[in-house]
């Protein structure tokens, strides 16, 4: 079984920044892109920013310039700095892990985190 543990959500003023976590435990044996989603209330779930395992990076027009993904293939690991936020950054963030194997051969898999809760406010 694997799963996302997502950390580092809360409530930040606008202008703050603020650091998201995500680990993938369990049997893993390689993950082609982890990323993070996010949901606002009353919103559709965007994505944000998604980074391959050779460390490609795409991330949605709205946080570009302000937030950076990044990674750690060894530890099963993605990064979310988010700086400058903003009111309109205010969401769950969701854990992405695309194209999970649990071994060679595997079929891929993908994976959901729980969601932390992001809140920009003064």
């Amino acid at each position: 079984q694997v799963q996302l543990v997502e950390s580092g959500g809360g409530l930040v003023q606008p202008g703050g920044s603020l650091r998201l976590s995500c680990v993938a435990s369990g049997s893993i044996f390689s993950i082609n892109a982890m990323g993070w989603y996010r949901q606002a209330p009353g919103k559709q779930r965007e994505l944000v920013a998604l980074i391959t395992s050779a460390g490609s990076t795409n991330y949605v027009d709205s946080v570009k310039d302000r937030f950076t993904i990044s990674r750690d293939n060894a530890k099963n690991t993605v990064y979310l700095q988010m700086n400058s936020l903003r009111p309109e950054d205010t969401a769950v963030y969701y854990c992405y892990a695309e194209g999970v194997k649990r071994y060679v051969g595997d079929y891929m898999r993908n994976y959901w985190g729980q969601g932390t809760q992001v809140v920009v406010s003064s």
